[in-house]
């Protein structure tokens, strides 16, 4: 199994703990995100300490007030790093007001480019913002592979589907109330499926009380398996296989 995205520098206990849980709950690749300098570094170096762990650099979209082409520089140079192998998280989240749109956008480009650039996929946040988010896309992301980490557009799956573009499902696909999620989980074709925990948030149903962490993926791709009435064996040599094919690992 894999974790397509999380935050070790912000889970519950040490890498080397959160790293060997993992392995315990049969986890073999983990891609640990980025969404500022500080957490940039943290993730290469968790990927360098762990053979297991892969990163992801970016700014968050909540992260970008004052985006500037330095930023995009550092961003470029972190890239360069062999175990780097996606771009992001980048996006539009207008659900909280932590950063002024223009600076958003401005991020949000940049890290298409820089995507483009160097071959490496897009991990794309988008909240509150769906509209924007997929005009943006379909500008200047043409022939990027593009992720939708943590999905949350049900409603326009068929839209995201017809684009060529990944969807990744976290513990929120396990909720209760989330049926619009957990209908699309079962029909998002197996080639175009990630599964993910965004840990420290989001924790699967079965462990809620608790903060999420890389190991919990395994009960949202459980959920997901029985979701599409499938045995777990087969949804995770899928994941397996999309996840080796996207990220080269």
């Amino acid at each position: 199994m894999i974790d397509s995205h999380t935050h070790l520098d912000r889970a519950p206990g040490s890498d080397a703990e959160l790293v060997a849980a993992a392995r315990d709950a049969g986890l073999t690749r983990i891609l640990t995100v980025g969404t500022d300098t500080r957490s940039c570094h943290a993730a290469i170096a968790a990927a360098e300490a762990h053979d297991e762990v892969f990163a992801a650099v970016g700014r968050h979209p909540n992260d970008s007030t004052g985006y500037e082409d330095a930023i995009t520089e550092e961003l470029r140079e972190l890239a360069r790093h062999p175990k780097v192998r996606a771009i992001g998280e980048t996006g539009l989240d207008d659900y909280r007001d932590y950063a002024p749109r223009a600076d958003q956008e401005r991020a949000f480009s940049a890290h298409m480019a820089l995507a483009r650039e160097t071959g490496k996929p897009l991990v794309i946040h988008t909240r509150a913002a769906e509209d924007d988010t997929i005009a943006m896309l379909d500008r200047e992301a043409q022939g990027l592979e593009v992720i939708l980490h943590c999905f949350s557009m049900a409603g326009r799956l068929d839209e995201c589907l017809e684009r060529g573009w990944w969807i990744s499902f976290a513990g929120n696909v396990t909720y209760p109330k989330a049926q619009d999620l957990a209908e699309a989980a079962g029909r998002v074709p197996l080639d175009r499926l990630l599964v993910e925990t965004d840990a420290p948030y989001l924790t699967p149903q079965a462990r809620r009380k608790e903060r999420n962490q890389p190991a919990f993926v395994v009960h949202t791709a459980r959920f997901v398996a029985e979701r599409r009435g499938i045995a777990y064996e087969e949804l995770e040599a899928a994941v397996e296989a999309n996840a080796a094919r996207l990220f080269g690992w």
